[in-house]
């Protein structure tokens, strides 16, 4: 690589990398974009986000096979073939790469193979695929390094029993006992594949309920499925010890009675989240800085302590979701360009891809409660919807968080079939400040679990047609 110069430097082609890169490329910049992949991508569509959906869309459709029969339709036993499930994630991988190295060409980016490191805060040495070594110098630089998975200590990484999220979505064989180290969302999800593939699936959690994030109303209802799909989740766990032997890894918990609970498994499925990638890339020497966890500090402009330098996505704070990289992206470009703008959501949607999906969007009523803000909160169960019931899915709830004052809308949760598609409604709700008479004299189509969403909204009133809650009085009443 010879020596040169570029108006943009964006180091990481993940969701916030490529988009950071292609807006500003969009916008009439000189780009070069920074990677070792072959094409942008970056760890969500590489090894998370879009394979851990493609092999959930292989277990739902796997589970709903063997529900068939409460409808009237029988299906034998699903054969698995490992090898070609293997092929088509692969394919769908090489596809979305492919279609991405595809808009850097088109875009005229200058898509460098190699990884970077700050030399200084306008020099970037790079380190190609083959260990050559030049400098990029740059005017203002994008850092969109993503995070990598926590280790345990107990759990030696070297060891092919133990797995991190990246091997557990090579598929590379299904374990007959699978321990899976944490309740997240990845431990969660991966557990649900693995666990419809066959697997004994056995979840261990050291904090008394799954997804710590969510509502426990809402968790509830995907606990209560996975109940009957794991086969077990040991809750207020801890691991006290772990030794990886020729028959599997043999491993003691704790924190249950205080009696120590030993079993064997074939694999152990490591998943207690991630942590920024900011180490090793010579930050400092960009005036750059860090907080206690390792995230990049940045202001409002997505700004590093160093005006011209810029960070986004993971590695620049939570929550660590492929859609707020993205719009950082945004944010940070659009700064560049000399335009006025600020990174201020008003709410981040997250989901669960699980079976049932779990999604919330803005304030949640858990840290509604947390932090004293004064909430109500409407509920309507999917039992009372025409469309839950006629999937033979009525296991669901939609719920708003509304300022009883203004009735603004300020957060909502859903948990069912599908929920990630429909929180995006919730989502546009509160970023364009509707209250719940917005929301519930919006016409939706019918019958729709969109409708959850009016109905929810109808509840605050007391006027919803499906689920009969009194007219709420207001104190002036």
């Amino acid at each position: 690589m010879e020596d040169n110069n570029t108006q943009v430097a964006v180091i990481g082609a993940g969701p916030g990398g490529y988009a950071a890169a292609f807006l500003a490329a969009d916008m009439g910049m000189a780009v070069t974009l920074i990677d070792p992949a072959e094409n942008p991508g970056g760890v969500c569509l590489y090894r998370g986000c879009i394979p851990s959906k493609a092999l959930l869309h292989v277990s739902r459709l796997i589970d709903e096979a063997s529900h068939a029969a409460d409808w009237g339709v029988s299906f034998g036993k699903p054969k698995i073939d490992i090898q070609r499930m293997r092929a088509w994630k692969s394919e769908i991988i090489d596809g979305l790469t492919g279609g991405l190295g595809r808009l850097v060409a088109q875009r005229k980016i200058n898509h460098v193979r190699a990884t970077a490191r700050f030399m200084d805060d306008h020099t970037l040495s790079l380190a190609d695929m083959e260990g050559k070594t030049s400098t990029l110098g740059f005017a203002h630089a994008v850092l969109a390094t993503g995070s990598a998975a926590v280790d345990i200590p107990l759990f030696p990484a070297d060891s092919d029993r133990i797995w991190n999220s990246k091997k557990a979505l090579d598929l590379e064989t299904v374990p007959t006992t699978l321990l899976v180290v944490g309740g997240g969302y990845i431990g969660l999800e991966l557990g649900s594949v693995y666990a419809a593939l066959g697997s004994d699936v056995t979840v261990v959690e050291m904090l008394p309920h799954l997804l710590a994030g969510a509502d426990r109303d809402l968790v509830r209802f995907l606990a209560r499925r996975l109940t009957d799909r794991f086969k077990a989740i040991l809750l207020g766990t801890t691991v006290a010890a772990a030794k990886v032997q020729k028959n599997g890894v043999k491993v003691t918990f704790g924190g249950q009675d205080d009696k120590p609970l030993t079993r064997l498994f074939q694999r152990v499925l490591v998943a207690v989240g991630r942590r920024p990638r900011s180490a090793g890339l010579g930050l400092e020497t960009a005036g750059v800085t860090l907080d206690e966890g390792g995230f990049v500090k940045i202001d409002a402009h997505c700004r590093t302590a160093a005006q011209h330098i810029f960070a986004i996505g993971d590695v620049a704070g939570q929550p660590m979701l492929a859609h707020k990289a993205a719009y950082e992206a945004r944010i940070a470009v659009e700064t560049i360009a000399g335009k006025n703008v600020i990174a201020d959501p008003a709410a981040i949607p997250a989901v669960v891809f699980t079976d049932p999906e779990v999604a919330w969007t803005g304030l949640t009523e858990s840290a509604a409660k947390t932090g004293g803000t004064a909430v109500e909160v409407t509920r309507f169960p999917w039992a009372a919807s025409g469309r839950a019931v006629s999937l033979g899915r009525s296991d669901g709830l939609t719920k708003l968080v509304i300022d009883p004052a203004s009735e603004r809308l300020l957060g909502a949760g859903i948990v069912g079939p599908g929920a990630g598609e429909l929180i995006a409604e919730a989502t546009l709700a509160i970023e364009m400040g509707a209250n719940a008479t917005d929301l519930g004299l919006t016409i939706h189509p019918h019958p729709t679990l969109a409708e959850t969403l009016k109905e929810a909204a109808d509840i605050f009133h007391g006027t919803a047609t499906h689920y009969y809650r009194p007219k709420r009085k207001k104190k002036n009443e």
